[in-house]
């Protein structure tokens, strides 16, 4: 299987995270993002969105970072990373919305601004929404260890990417010690891969 991403992709560092922590052997392909090669038209002919991740299992194509945790959680029998009960998978899919609203519109947003140079966002506004939500998971993992429960799902990959380089975007993340708590507890586990770093906004 080939995923094609970027380094700095929080989306494709999902994919990457859960592969590795999984036992999933993936073939990368780094996409070059600043040479708009994700805009080519052979790209395109595999992802009309454009976007990267992609995964690409021997011709089935499954695109979207979200789509890929599912794809590889049910293709290699991972249930104790997506479950199988009603309960379970509907408590993951409900953060698996939150990583592609939530996340992706605060924390995720603020940190293109200062990565990539990104005009679409408004500063001030991203960097609340980050705050917003922020407040919102330590809440939540005051009362467990992982965000669904006392281990690990893909839940937890999904939103810990851009949580974890949420200071690039200048998010502080020092007022939440139960987040501090559960980013040590993701990044001890057996086949942890860093998500590369980027020396700007509170990161500098």
């Amino acid at each position: 299987m080939k995923l094609y991403g970027h380094p700095l992709s929080g989306h494709a560092h999902r994919a990457t995270l859960f592969a590795s922590l999984a036992g999933i052997a993936l073939e990368h392909v780094n996409v070059d993002l600043g040479n708009a090669e994700h805009k080519s038209p052979a790209f395109l002919s595999i992802n009309a969105f454009g976007q990267v991740p992609v995964l690409d299992d021997d011709g089935m194509i499954v695109s979207d970072s979200n789509a890929i945790l599912i794809y590889l959680a049910k293709k290699f029998g991972k249930t104790e990373w997506l479950p199988e009960d009603p309960a379970g998978a509907a408590s993951v899919q409900r953060w698996l919305s939150v990583a592609a609203g939530q996340i992706a519109y605060g924390p995720a947003a603020a940190r293109l601004i200062t990565v990539f140079g990104s005009k679409s966002f408004v500063a001030e506004e991203v960097i609340a929404r980050a705050h917003g939500i922020l407040q919102l998971i330590d809440a939540e993992l005051q009362h467990s260890a992982f965000i669904v429960g006392d281990h690990p799902t893909i839940a937890d990959v999904a939103i810990y990417s851009y949580i974890a380089r949420a200071p690039e975007g200048n998010v502080d993340l020092k007022p939440y010690a139960a987040i501090t708590n559960w980013l040590h507890a993701i990044e001890s586990l057996p086949g942890y891969v860093e998500f590369a770093r980027t020396p700007v906004g509170m990161a500098a």
